[in-house]
């Protein structure tokens, strides 16, 4: 039998707000990014259009997911300027913003944290191997560039997230040393809230086919995490993704204790549909686990914010204290 606390599996209720699918870089297993030109920003009104009843609908996060203009680019200011205005909006509007645009310069981490309760990043993968195959045309995929970021955002004290992105041609020892390379930063900093173990799966728009990872080896990445990773970091895994319910809940046996954003879409693997969390406890409560909505910043963090940030996250602690009956 779990106890009530082991027993617990969270999940962030959020919707995706993207303010341009286009990006620089040109993974070749991508089924997000548009050429540069390709894709107009968003708006602050358009946005305001999207958020429209979504507090009806029970939504906290609403994640700021972008793609990314290139550092040197007339157009970064601008790009950097219209993310924080989308965050602002999103929290004038009640909502808890999370900001996930790729690599950014200290300065403009510094500036959208006064806009973002927490921030996140993928490292995907330490190796540099992928520089010569999927990661030929990514600048912003060098290792050393990512790893930075998790540092500075320690630096900055923004309560983070990182992950590691499976089946996209690296080999079982990069498992390990990615997570050493994000526990290593973390006992620095303490700043890494979870750590996110994604299957990559084939899609629909990629750039090139064949590749992928084999769900069966998921539960024993996962364990690898939990043995690598400080205590206190979250191991998170996305439900759309682990397609087989038997697979999830040998992940959450192996100690993952997160299921993620949880919204209308996923905007990254469109071919994939969030999981419902009606849908999702109907699979995991038979095995005695219990699914609970979460903030997208963890209480140990709250201290970090401004106190304009501190007052929303105040809020939606005690909406969900009384939803659930604290």
């Amino acid at each position: 039998m779990f106890s009530q606390m082991s027993a617990l599996v969270s999940y962030s209720p959020a919707y995706t707000i993207v303010p341009t699918y286009e990006c620089f870089n040109r993974c070749s297993y991508c089924n997000f990014r548009r050429e540069p030109g390709d894709s107009p920003w968003l708006t602050v009104g358009e946005m305001k259009q999207q958020l429209a009843g979504l507090c009806e609908q029970g939504v906290v996060e609403i994640l700021i997911l972008s793609g990314e203009v290139h550092p040197n680019s007339p157009r970064r200011e601008a790009w950097c300027d219209r993310i924080y205005e989308l965050c602002d909006e999103a929290l004038s509007c009640g909502f808890l913003p999370h900001t996930n645009a790729g690599p950014l310069k200290f300065e403009e981490m510094a500036r959208l944290k006064q806009v973002n309760v927490s921030m996140g990043l993928m490292l995907e993968q330490m190796t540099r191997d992928l520089l010569q195959t999927v990661h030929r045309h990514a600048p912003s995929k060098v290792p050393s560039i990512r790893l930075q970021q998790l540092d500075w955002a320690g630096e900055l004290k923004i309560p983070f997230t990182t992950g590691l992105l499976l089946g996209i041609g690296e080999s079982p020892s990069d498992w390990g040393w990615t997570l050493e390379a994000i526990a290593k930063i973390h006992d620095r900093s303490g700043h890494i809230q979870e750590v996110i173990v994604q299957p990559y799966s084939e899609g629909s728009r990629q750039g090139e086919p064949g590749y992928g990872f084999n769900l069966s080896q998921l539960p024993e990445v996962v364990a690898i995490a939990r043995s690598i990773l400080p205590e206190e970091v979250t191991v998170q895994i996305p439900p759309n993704l682990v397609i087989q319910p038997e697979i999830l809940l040998k992940c959450l046996e192996a100690g993952a204790r997160d299921l993620g954003g949880i919204g209308p879409q996923d905007v990254v693997n469109p071919d994939y549909p969030h999981i419902n969390p009606e849908t999702l406890s109907q699979i995991i409560n038979p095995k005695g686990w219990q699914l609970q909505p979460r903030l997208p910043i963890y209480p140990q963090y709250d201290s970090w914010l401004s106190p304009r940030l501190q007052k929303s996250v105040n809020s939606w602690r005690k909406k969900l204290q009384f939803s659930q009956g604290l």
